[in-house]
């Protein structure tokens, strides 16, 4: 492949292949399953800034704004986006593409049909990476069931025109980051059609305990849980025992499913007899709860995993993909930061409140 492109399992660098497109690249080499793909690296994305933007002016305008003006952050950024999605790619950046897409659909796959215009998913992966201060989840866009190379381009263009979102903007200008040092790379990924998906976090995201996995899922695609519309499934699991220790089935009233050949997402009525069922079997929580500790002992800290679980044929581990594993960042910055500095008695703490006896 070329500067442009590289395999999904060879990405390493976030600041080539983004945030995403690296942390699947080191999931796929740790041996952890992840739908073949590739990335459009941050050359491919400079190379079409060069002709959007040549000279800067229209980041540093976005730049100027303040991040209390919410009115002129949305016209600096519409019209930013506005031209990088009117823009051609240049012509060396889309014959890329169109490669590797072509190749990936030769790709033999139980997850997905090798077909010659495979459906994909076309994923955001920015340079700037979620951390424990910072968390840039869901501000740029992914876009599920794209077919055809065509297509393909038009989204990468799409991907590329979200990082300037007004909500990432806003973002990004609380926390007074340059632009010109910002670059996005996107992954591109064979569609799954799962039975179930959600969330994992390696953490509660209530309590903050990192004893527990927590896993809250839904039958179909995740983006009906991400979308808000449905009520999760949720499951707590011991990392000591094992054990199941909660669980909730929720209200699942609809299913997101991908139409084949470039149909994007349907959304329709989930079956009456699955809306009150669980969409995992306790092998299944537990299979997902032990990818997710190996996940999390990998990297050393607390995991945010999007999972997706295959059919019913096989074992429950063989049947799960990981979509994305990001940092837990909620609990992780109120850890970072002490409520109060160590006092030598508790009751120092109690006198520091209401102010020292005169």
């Amino acid at each position: 492949m070329t500067e442009f492109v590289l395999p999904l399992a060879s990405a390493d660098d976030p600041a080539d292949a983004g945030g995403k497109g690296a942390s699947l690249g080191e999931l796929a080499r740790a041996g952890v399953t992840v739908p073949p793909g590739f990335v459009v690296t941050v050359h491919g994305f400079l190379a079409a800034m060069a002709a959007v933007d040549p000279d800067g002016e229209l980041r540093a305008e976005v730049e100027a704004v303040a991040a209390t003006d919410l009115a002129a952050i949305a016209r600096a950024a519409a019209g930013l986006r506005s031209r990088i999605t009117a823009t051609p790619l240049p012509s060396s950046v889309a014959l890329a593409i169109e490669s590797a897409y072509g190749a990936l659909g030769a790709v033999p796959d139980e997850a997905a049909l090798s077909v010659a215009e495979p459906d994909v998913a076309v994923r955001s992966s920015a340079t700037m990476e979620d951390s424990a201060a910072a968390s840039f989840a869901g501000l740029q866009d992914t876009y599920l069931g794209v077919a055809g190379a065509a297509g393909v381009l038009d989204h990468v263009r799409r991907c590329w025109a979200s990082l300037y979102n007004d909500e990432s903007v806003t973002y990004r200008r609380r926390l007074d980051m340059p632009e010109r040092s910002l670059a996005m790379a996107v992954v591109v990924q064979l569609m799954v059609r799962p039975r179930a998906a959600g969330v994992m976090f390696t953490r509660s995201p209530v309590s903050g305990d990192r004893s527990v996995v927590a896993i809250e899922g839904t039958w179909g695609l995740g983006s009906a849980l991400v979308a808000g519309d449905v009520t999760p499934d949720s499951f707590i699991i011991s990392k000591i025992t094992g054990e199941i220790t909660g669980r909730r089935v929720g209200a699942k009233d609809r299913v997101h499913s991908f139409l084949p050949n470039g149909g994007g997402v349907a959304v329709s009525d989930t079956p009456a007899s699955l809306r009150e069922a669980p969409c995992l079997t306790d092998d299944e929580i537990r299979a997902l709860s032990s990818i997710g500790r190996r996940v999390e002992a990998h990297y050393g800290t607390p995991q945010d995993i999007e999972w997706a679980l295959l059919d019913d044929e096989g074992e429950p581990a063989d049947r799960i993909v990981l979509l994305q594993s990001r940092p837990e960042t909620v609990w992780a910055a109120r850890a970072a930061t002490p409520v109060a500095a160590p006092k030598a008695r508790a009751a120092d703490h109690v006198l520091a409140l209401f102010g020292k006896p005169k």
